[in-house]
């Protein structure tokens, strides 16, 4: 039993550092004095992992036109980074004197907001995010004389993640919406044990899919007090994996990989009994997971059937920069029929 638990951890941890936290594989992770400092990393330096996308993603990325040359900082959703994984060596051979370099901001978490933040101040050519842009972000980038504007490149679905030993079938958006505004707070209430729900999530001013989830799912000004705050999903699926009442939220790709956790299905408010699951197959944890990996339903995101999809986007500041070239660039890269192949590998959904 200790061996097992210890391959699981293993796997946690593996994972986790290498997906969710897989920004720091993409930028230099540095602290300094207890705080974040800036870092980056071109993107020539990273490798595919779908090399043989790569030949045919090289070709037809340099297809793209009017794509300028030097050295570009981009930031934002942490989401974004199994696209990054497999699509950013494809455009460093393409386009050899277009050159991409990760940053972090200087304080807080990665994430949606906090890009689009950085692009405004400044900070960044162009900025990713998970979820759509907020009337006071535009605000700020008329009041200096520019706007923003968001490009759909992704769709993607956000999977539920609860500890692998929780006798419950699957939740409703209804009662999701129930569990995170704290007007359930025990797995009885839902068919499953006598046990406290301990609900987790990121900070929506930082992560744009906690945003996305508190806007369009949660459908209220805040979360419930019964939510605790975590800086990372590394950390909400380690807590999962510890508690058997605790329950997190991401992005498909970051948790449907996981050996240490269960996808649970999730069933839409005008067919609350058809339950829908995030991933293909037969769910594995422990060893049968680490020798065959669940994988993606990227099929019921497509159709619509899995309820909880949102779009990816690459926001530009639209003021004749060659920010805004590169942004534009970057974006027409990941809409080429080669790109959109590269993000239906790194398991999101093509909108082309």
């Amino acid at each position: 039993m200790q061996r097992q638990q210890d391959k699981v951890l293993l796997m946690i941890t593996l994972v986790g550092l290498g997906l969710i936290g897989g920004v720091f594989g993409l930028v230099a992770w540095l602290i300094d004095g207890g705080s974040w400092s800036e870092s980056t990393i071109s993107s020539s330096d990273k490798s595919s992992q779908i090399d043989s996308c790569v030949p045919l993603a090289e070709g037809q990325l340099g297809r793209v036109q009017q794509v300028p040359a030097g050295l570009f900082n981009y930031g934002g959703s942490t989401t974004w980074i199994p696209i990054h994984e497999t699509v950013n060596r494809s455009i460093a051979n393409a386009f050899p004197d277009f050159q991409l370099r990760y940053t972090l901001p200087s304080s807080g978490s990665p994430g949606s907001g906090s890009g689009i933040k950085m692009l405004l101040g400044g900070q960044l050519s162009f900025s990713e995010s998970s979820r759509p842009l907020n009337p006071s972000e535009h605000d700020i980038a008329e009041r200096s004389n520019s706007s923003l504007e968001q490009i759909p490149v992704a769709i993607d679905g956000i999977a539920l993640a609860v500890n692998p030993e929780l006798d419950i079938a699957g939740l409703g958006v209804e009662q999701i919406r129930a569990i995170y505004t704290g007007a359930i707070t025990n797995w009885s209430d839902l068919g499953g044990p006598d046990l406290p729900i301990q609900a987790y999530s990121r900070l929506p001013e930082e992560a744009g899919t906690a945003q996305f989830f508190l806007d369009f799912v949660i459908d209220a000004d805040t979360y419930g007090s019964n939510v605790s705050f975590i800086s990372d999903t590394t950390t909400g699926i380690r807590q999962v994996a510890n508690e058997p009442g605790g329950i997190y939220y991401a992005s498909a790709p970051e948790v449907v990989n996981q050996c240490s956790i269960y996808a649970i299905p999730v069933a839409s408010q005008s067919r609350p009994n058809n339950f829908v699951r995030p991933y293909r197959g037969v769910w594995r944890t422990g060893d049968d997971c680490i020798e065959q990996a669940n994988t993606i339903n990227t099929a019921v995101f497509r159709e619509g059937s899995y309820p909880l999809t949102r779009r990816l986007f690459v926001i530009v500041k639209a003021d004749g920069s060659s920010d805004e070239a590169a942004g534009r660039a970057y974006a027409n890269m990941l809409l080429s029929p080669a790109g959109q192949t590269l993000i239906q590998q790194a398991g999101f959904v093509n909108v082309r």
